[in-house]
């Protein structure tokens, strides 16, 4: 039996992977005073989020950058997407 990529992400997510947003922020060392952003994108295991380590310190062994700061964030269960309308609009000149 094939699992298309959809349906093995949902079976990650039914087992308690949630969607990740990962942001480095980091300089090159030649160029300290410009820090620059990597958003990243995955899904893994919270609170632990062994995926974000393991590409933390792959960063670490193999790209000549020099991490800053790092924010994780992760999307909670799933559930369906909530539609708002909006009862203004704004005009822009």
């Amino acid at each position: 039996m094939t699992v298309n990529s959809s349906g093995s992400e949902l079976l990650r997510q039914l087992r308690g992977e949630r969607l990740t947003t990962t942001e480095v922020l980091y300089y090159m060392p030649d160029h300290p005073a410009l820090l620059q952003r990597f958003l990243w994108q995955t899904l893994d295991l919270a609170p632990d989020f062994p995926r974000v380590h393991r590409f933390l310190d792959f960063w670490r062994a193999e790209i000549e950058a020099v991490i800053h700061s790092v924010t994780v964030s992760a999307a909670g269960l799933m559930a369906p997407a909530r539609l708002e309308v909006s009862r203004s609009v704004g005009v822009l000149n």
